[in-house]
């Protein structure tokens, strides 16, 4: 015969056995909830560490928003002053450029103009060297004519 899944002895009675039974019930019943309480303390032992570590991780990402917004508010001023300074260079490049090749443009006559300067001082130079031998040599002559000149008039007198 069987009762509760258990085989039991022919010998004993019906209500023994229920007894039995009824005690390894209770006994099973309450290994069952002693593991139950078992699981259950440990399963609020995890949910208090999840929920710490939960509450340090919200404290870092508060940190790190915190820290993120002020790294912003510290770029977003120089990010502005940086732009307009660009802006300007961007600005005086674009005028230096042609004042860049007007520069070159005007070097270069002026390097033109110095070598034509020099070049005509150079032939004023001659010019004046060959005007005073020319001056050295008429007066050479001139006084040789005027003492020629002069013994002619003595002999003459």
């Amino acid at each position: 015969m069987k009762n509760s899944g258990v085989i039991s002895n022919h010998n004993e009675s019906p209500l023994l056995r229920d007894d039995k039974d009824e005690e390894m019930s209770r006994s099973a019943l309450a290994m069952f909830r002693a593991k139950e309480e078992e699981i259950e303390k440990k399963k609020m032992e995890v949910r208090d560490k999840v929920h710490a570590h939960l509450g340090r991780v919200e404290e870092a990402t508060k940190r790190l928003a915190e820290i993120r917004e002020e790294l912003e508010a510290l770029t977003d001023p120089t990010g502005k002053e940086v732009s307009m300074v660009r802006k300007k260079i961007d600005t005086v490049n674009r005028e230096l450029k042609p004042l860049g090749l007007n520069c070159q443009k005007k070097e270069r006559e002026y390097k033109e103009a110095l070598e034509a300067f020099n070049e005509k001082s150079k032939e004023k130079a001659q010019l004046v060297s060959k005007l005073k031998e020319l001056v050295s040599e008429s007066e050479k002559l001139r006084m040789k004519k005027l003492d020629e000149l002069s013994k002619n008039v003595e002999i003459l007198s």
